[in-house]
């Protein structure tokens, strides 16, 4: 049955409360202070669905709030040491630092919470008159009859697992908008979809993503360092699976401790969240952690493909920004500053397409103009080199970057989607992972428990199958059902109780959503949506 709706209109309407949106939104009412702008956002707060690891450039929150300092954002631990490890199963060797690019330097940056800075620059973005809506998230884009985005549709609020409306029932609302802003963060559904719908990948290398694990431990003042950034390569991943660790000591005796690997990975056996709990038992980092304790997980996908892989960001009624495109510099492993300044930009071309009835497509131009494009073509061969293993990638990267400044006269591309490199189980040498011993190392259920990740728990599975079938009738028998492993948070396992009936269980109420299963899933069979409002990880200082 055809469900009333309630409506709201507004000039703009933002999907996502994280850097690119709230950045969007602020230059919007410093432009233009008349725009009627709103932010969705899906999270039970503002900075609730953010985490990342963050050392944090500057750059682009110069430009858009340049007294920031004034208005005490939560940007005070300037990077004071950095160190940089190759790292064997027992030894490590120090990289000098004056050898790494300087696209790899971090002496001007600074170790923030990615998400308590979102929720500062939420204060400024609701002082400009934006209005922020946390806890609603957009579940589907309105069209008009012309596919023409005119907004997006809040979730419908009291369903249960069957579908049926239960007496708390709330019809999601329709938010009109001159323009639509797409700002979900890495592997955004409604992001996924216009791609698709529109074709804006079309003649662009397939998308590159990795999965970034992250926690963060209080350790005794006599092993902080406060200041201090390390990176490692190496050990305990082999050579040809890229990845590498972050641990940055930021202010009050914690330390941010993190993972990322790249979900290029061939072997079905690795997970990733048991090569991060292993990485934690090298010698020269288990000892950073002893007598310590850990107080936050996460767990979240990384859009890695750069330039190459960057979509059409404008769109009939809407554009696609930050994250939710792909303006991470993989080289830096940053993306805040890049997606703030596609927010900026966007914020721009949304002000003259209303006032000046210049077309959206515009976006395109200011974007090529600007510095972060200048950025990501200068980082565009780093990730795709890491086909060749990890020595030739980082000899490469060295004569690319240092001797090259990035401006080699070629572009590589990237062979394969994420989801296409899996070889059979058959052909793969199982991993046997060390047990877990509660100090240093820790199940995924009790660093789900960290995150504070709740569902209403009558509600439909917002992990959709296309083929309910498939996973067990194809993917456990060719690949032994890497969603057991390759999901951060426990969600997916095969029930053998039966040995002749196995049965997949999708433990829905985990999700952390880090969207790996989205992109990782062999036969694209799992498609994520937004789950009741709120529903998620809620990051406190992450």
């Amino acid at each position: 049955m055809d469900i009333q709706r309630e409506s709201m209109e507004y000039d703009v309407v933002i999907v996502g409360a994280g850097p690119a949106g709230l950045a969007t939104s602020i230059k919007l009412k410093q432009i233009n202070p008349d725009l009627n702008v709103c932010i969705l956002e899906k999270g039970s707060e503002v900075g609730a669905h953010i985490l990342s690891g963050n050392v944090f450039e500057t750059r682009a929150l110069d430009e858009l709030i340049p007294n920031w300092k004034e208005k005490n954002a939560p940007i005070k631990t300037k990077v004071k040491k950095e160190k940089f490890l190759f790292l064997s199963k027992k030894n490590s060797l120090s990289w000098p630092t004056w050898l790494l690019p300087n696209v790899q330097k971090n002496h001007k940056n600074y170790i923030i919470s990615l998400a308590n800075l979102c929720r500062w620059l939420s204060t400024q973005a609701e002082d400009l008159g934006v209005e922020i809506f946390p806890g609603f998230a957009a579940s589907n884009i309105i069209y008009d009859d012309e596919k023409k985005i005119v907004g997006v549709q809040t979730g419908d609020m009291g369903i249960d697992k069957d579908g049926n409306h239960k007496d708390s029932f709330e019809p999601g609302l329709n938010i009109f908008a001159k323009v639509t802003v797409l700002s979900e963060g890495c592997r955004g559904h409604l992001g996924k979809e216009v791609i698709s719908k529109f074709k804006l990948n079309e003649n662009k290398s397939p998308q590159q993503y990795g999965i970034g694990f992250k926690e963060i431990w209080e350790i005794p003042e006599d092993q902080h360092d406060e200041g201090m950034v390390m990176h490692t390569a190496g050990w305990p991943l082999d050579n040809s699976t890229y990845g590498g660790s972050f641990c940055y000591h930021a202010e009050k005796n914690q330390v941010y401790i993190g993972y990322v690997i790249g979900l290029d990975y061939q072997n079905p056996y690795l997970s990733p969240y048991d090569e991060f709990q292993r990485f934690k038992t090298h010698p020269v980092i288990s000892k950073i952690f002893k007598n310590g304790k850990r107080i936050s997980y996460g767990a979240r996908a990384l859009i890695e493909g750069g330039l190459q892989s960057l979509p059409t960001m404008h769109m009939p009624g809407a554009l696609i920004i930050g994250c939710d495109a792909g303006t991470l510099n993989m080289p830096k492993i940053k993306g805040s500053h890049t997606a703030m300044k596609s927010g900026m930009i966007a914020a721009e071309t949304i002000n003259d397409f209303i006032t000046k009835k210049t077309p959206l497509s515009e976006y395109e131009n200011r974007f090529k103009k600007s510095w972060v494009y200048n950025e990501l073509y200068k980082a565009r061969n780093v990730k795709p080199s890491f086909q060749w293993s990890l020595i030739p990638a980082i000899i490469f990267t060295g004569i690319d970057q240092i001797f090259f400044r990035g401006y080699l006269p070629f572009t590589l591309k990237h062979a394969h989607a994420d989801h296409e490199t899996l070889m059979p189980a058959n052909k793969a040498q199982q991993i046997e992972y060390p047990k877990y011993d509660g100090e240093l190392t820790f199940d995924k259920t009790s660093s789900v428990y960290l995150t504070g990740t709740n569902h209403e728990s009558n509600q439909p599975v917002h992990l959709r199958l296309k083929n309910p079938d498939l996973p067990i009738n194809y993917t456990l028998k060719e690949y032994d059902e890497p969603a057991q492993r390759y999901c951060p948070a426990g969600v997916y396992e095969v029930d053998r109780t039966d040995q002749s009936n196995p049965k997949f269980v999708i433990n829905a109420q985990n999700c952390i959503h880090c969207k790996t299963c989205d992109i990782k899933e062999p036969s694209q069979n799992i498609t994520w949506v937004t789950p009741e409002g709120s529903g998620g990880p809620n990051y406190s200082n992450m």
